[in-house]
């Protein structure tokens, strides 16, 4: 185990493991500022020696004080770069993170970030990081930064504006992660042509993660943009707005308020619908789903010490709902059609610990069954519900967490080929059998690197962000092949489990201890080849494979001995 762990922190060295030697280093750059002036702040700048050059060794990275902000420092090829240290998403410390080759990648939820630009690749995430320069003096380690960059962390890409000679005219269907982001893109990628961001819920694109996982979040407070944004950036916003048809040949779009569009390209990301199972009952008030604000704002308003809530379903929506409510409520009940949650997800053998930590936290359990009905009261109140077994539990609430269907109805007749469970295939472009037409995020039935670029439709924030980045590029005509390496994670009391890779699994081996929720799992194929690995505990491993896979990469089981981690050194 103690060998296994140095290994991680080879190219990835927090600055704390260097201790004193840091520490010193940063004490005698104050102390030679101030004899030989080497600090200085003009314009809203600030320039100072951090370093020595030799603290940094190669693909190694470290993080150092600057004027009470923090830069990472990255010497890769014999070249040091700077940029900002926490990720743009949640504020990781990528010091902590994985190096990548030009990249660093956040060791929480896999986002990306260029080392010479500080440019945002892979997502999570909305902004870039600032990008510092960087000189070398006798020796010494000189950054220049401006100083509102260095203290948000933080930089937005510039956009253009639009243009009155440019008459195109851009629609980006869907207001959720992948649509924000390719509207965003568009601009950045310099298009000057009209782009229409169309969103069927009533509300600017905002961070859907905390649907299920924070149900009491300020709505205001998480949407990924502001209307000021948009508005500055000539992004025309249509919320409360459904697309009802698209006349491909036409070139036309009919919106639910009854106006048409002319559009030359479109993107299509208008997600996935929360599917309720199709039982009796299923349509009383307290009978609910999570997909959006207004789910969980209904959800939370009911929770209270007397309440019963039952969820069913065992993947990430129901396990994060359980134990959203457990200590709000009377009693949490999970209802799993399997013998054990997250099987598809993360195997047996970590289900059945997730499952056994659950209930150890007052999460009760009924596997290998389901939901017959859902008995309201004459006022239509839930009251209870009647398991496969004909046992009758009571039930305040009910959340259903089994699945989703496609929003992809509004195609029929368009000339966009639709798959019988509404995803849609795309190249390697993004681009449908339409010319001009784009489909990403959940819908997409898209091209994924790690698995030899066969389809899949995948439905993960991260991938659906990528999507809406890779779209805006093809768009404009910067052509980009998408290549996408699957990354999600959960947390679950406060624990973070996280996975990267894709495909079903016909092996598992666990290095590392279960039953301490301190594990790394391989995920292997009837071939031996690891198409997936799982992590708690245990940062940055995951996000380690996840930067392997996209170098195009390949771990096999006969690899994995006498140590598995070879490939971090």
């Amino acid at each position: 185990m103690l060998r296994a762990v140095q290994t991680f922190n080879r190219l990835v060295i927090p600055a704390r493991a260097r201790g004193n030697d840091v520490v010193g280093a940063r004490k005698m750059m104050s102390l030679l500022s101030k004899v030989t002036g080497g600090s200085s702040a003009d314009d809203g700048y600030v320039e100072d020696f951090i370093c020595n050059e030799n603290d940094v060794g190669e693909n190694e990275m470290k993080a150092f004080e600057l004027d009470g902000g923090k830069v990472l420092l990255v010497k890769q090829k014999g070249k040091l770069s700077a940029i900002g240290n926490k990720c743009s998403h949640y504020g990781a410390l990528l010091s902590t993170g994985a190096l990548g080759e030009g990249r660093v990648r956040c060791p929480w939820h896999g986002a990306c970030f260029n080392l010479e630009t500080g440019d945002i690749e892979d997502f999570p995430g909305q902004d870039s990081l600032p990008c510092f320069k960087v000189t070398v003096e006798q020796g010494r380690v000189k950054i220049r930064a401006k100083r509102s960059e260095l203290q948000s962390g933080k930089r937005t890409k510039a956009m253009v504006k639009m243009s009155k000679e440019d008459e195109r005219t851009f629609v980006v269907i869907g207001g959720g992660p992948s649509g924000a982001i390719c509207a965003e893109a568009l601009r950045q990628e310099g298009f000057t042509g009209r782009v229409i961001m169309i969103n069927k819920e009533p509300c600017l694109p905002y961070d859907r993660i905390l649907v299920s996982k924070t149900m009491d979040f300020d709505l205001e407070k998480k949407l990924l943009r502001d209307e000021k944004f948009y508005a500055e950036n000539e992004i025309e916003t249509m919320i409360g707005t459904a697309v009802t048809s698209l006349d491909s040949a036409g070139r036309e779009l009919t919106l639910s308020n009854g106006y048409k569009i002319k559009f030359d390209k479109v993107y299509i990301a208008t997600g996935s619908k929360a599917r309720k199972a199709p039982i009796e009952g299923a349509d009383l008030p307290n009978v609910c789903v999570l997909r959006s604000n207004a789910h969980s704002k209904h959800v939370n308003g009911q929770l209270s010490p007397d309440k019963h809530v039952v969820v069913l379903g065992v993947s990430f929506i129901g396990l994060e709902a359980a134990a959203y409510c457990v200590n709000k409520v009377a009693k949490v009940t999970v209802i799993g059609r399997g013998a054990v949650p997250l099987v598809e997800s993360f195997g047996e053998q970590v289900g059945s610990k997730v499952m056994a930590w659950f209930k150890e936290k007052g999460i009760h359990f009924i596997m290998n069954s389901g939901i017959k009905r859902c008995i309201g009261d004459d006022d239509r109140k839930l009251t209870s519900v009647e398991l496969n077994d004909g046992s009758i539990l009571k039930a305040d609430l009910c959340i259903m967490g089994i699945g989703s269907t496609l929003y992809t109805t509004f195609l029929e007749g368009s000339g966009v080929n639709v798959n019988k469970d509404g995803s849609i295939n795309t190249n390697h472009f993004l681009e449908t059998n339409i010319p001009g037409i784009y489909a990403g995020g959940d819908i997409a039935n898209a091209p994924v690197f790690c698995n030899d670029n066969q389809l899949a439709t995948i439905g993960h924030y991260p991938l659906a962000q990528y999507h809406g980045k890779v779209a805006a590029l093809n768009m404009v005509g910067k052509a980009t092949e998408v290549r996408s390496v699957p990354y999600f994670w959960t947390m679950l009391f406060g624990k973070g489990f996280r996975y990267a890779g894709y495909g079903r699994p016909h092996e598992t081996i666990i290095e590392g201890d279960l039953d301490q929720l301190k594990f790394v799992a391989f995920y292997l194929n009837a071939n031996g080849k690891v198409i997936g690995m799982a992590s708690c505990g245990r940062d940055p491993v995951v996000s380690q494979f996840a930067e392997y896979l996209s170098q195009g990469k390949t771990l096999h089981k006969d690899q994995l001995s006498p140590d598995p981690f070879f490939w971090t050194k």
